[in-house]
């Protein structure tokens, strides 16, 4: 399976790369967490950045987690460090941003299904995790909470400059190329320039960039980024149907588009299973492409089955439902589709 993250010895050191969205593929930081706890004490580690976000809770446990780590941090901002990841940076002794390079504050969201309490509890954690990240970007720029908290509910990018004159970043570097496609026209405010920039193809470097670009071309190499290796021989394997050269008339599909309903739908998906206390069912879902009234029902079901019924004929529940796996249960709400 896919991962947003990698992390590898690096000589006396260590390299982190979150090259993704943070939580994607119905992975959690859970793995992270474990791979950074197993580094040696004091190891240094360079820690490379870009992504648009994900997960804020996984972005807090990283972020603590790189912040009790007792090397030193140095956090590379290879493209984009927004939402979520921007709150990852903010965890390095020193964060270094090429002048092209961009980083995004903005306050947390999620989404839950249930009862109003449910929503007022879902409202409650999201002020506490605001609480958190306001502390974290005023430790690191010297900006008061009121300022950051506003900078948060404004939505605000700050290109390598800025970040650096705001306290969120510490030294400038060359520029280089973002080598990632994202879906950064969700963002309210995106700057229109790196919504152009993402989505276009890089072109083959001819020279490396000061700290940047050897990284950006292993992480490729090791998966990070989208159609490789893995992924075109398992599509070439694949019956294609004979080619048909569509009328003039007809409009190409957009792909843009269509990848970024894609991502929706997944992220829907991860916050879904979250929610229902089952992150480890997202990637399930997600491979038997399930839509998200599916994936409510089976939910809700599984959830109805787990809950012992408590009555007076039926004092003391015993194991009943509730111990059947999740994946029985859900595999009973659906059909699989092959």
């Amino acid at each position: 399976m896919a991962s947003w993250y990698a992390i590898r010895a690096r000589g006396t050191g260590a390299e982190v790369l979150i090259y993704d969205e943070i939580g994607a593929y119905g992975i959690s930081a859970k793995g992270f967490l474990a791979e950074l706890g197993a580094l040696p004490e004091a190891t240094p580690v360079d820690l490379r950045l870009n992504s648009p976000g994900g997960s804020v809770f996984d972005a807090v446990a990283i972020h603590n987690a790189l912040k009790r780590h007792e090397g030193t941090v140095t956090v590379w901002i290879d493209g984009i460090a927004a939402s979520a990841a921007s709150y990852i940076a903010m965890a390095g002794d020193e964060i270094v941003m090429p002048e092209n390079a961009f980083l995004m504050i903005h306050d947390p969201a999620g989404l839950v299904m249930g009862t109003a309490e449910d929503m007022r509890a879902m409202a409650e954690a999201l002020d506490k995790v605001k609480g958190s990240l306001v502390a974290g970007y005023a430790a690191k720029s010297g900006r008061t909470p009121e300022e950051i908290s506003a900078l948060m509910a404004a939505e605000t990018w700050f290109d390598a400059g800025d970040a650096v004159a705001r306290g969120f970043a510490d030294r400038l570097v060359e520029p280089v190329r973002i080598a990632a496609r994202f879906d950064i026209g969700r963002f309210r405010n995106a700057p229109p320039v790196l919504v152009e920039a993402v989505g276009v193809e890089p072109e083959p470097d001819n020279g490396p960039d000061e700290g940047s670009t050897e990284a950006a071309d292993e992480a490729a190499e090791a998966g990070h980024f989208e159609d490789t290796e893995d992924d075109r021989a398992t599509a070439s394997d694949i019956p294609e149907p004979p080619a048909e050269a569509p009328p003039p008339s007809e409009t190409p599909p957009d792909l843009a588009a269509i990848r970024a309903e894609a991502m929706a739908h997944a992220r829907a998906v991860v916050d879904l299973c979250r929610l229902a206390g089952q992150p480890q069912m997202a990637g399930r879902f997600l491979e038997q492409d399930v839509s998200l009234d599916e994936v409510r029902a089976a939910l809700l079901a599984a959830k109805a089955e787990a809950e012992p019924e408590i009555a007076p004929h039926h004092p003391q529940p015993g194991p009943g439902p509730s111990a059947r796996p999740w994946a029985d249960i859900i595999n009973r709400t659906f059909k699989r589709k092959d």
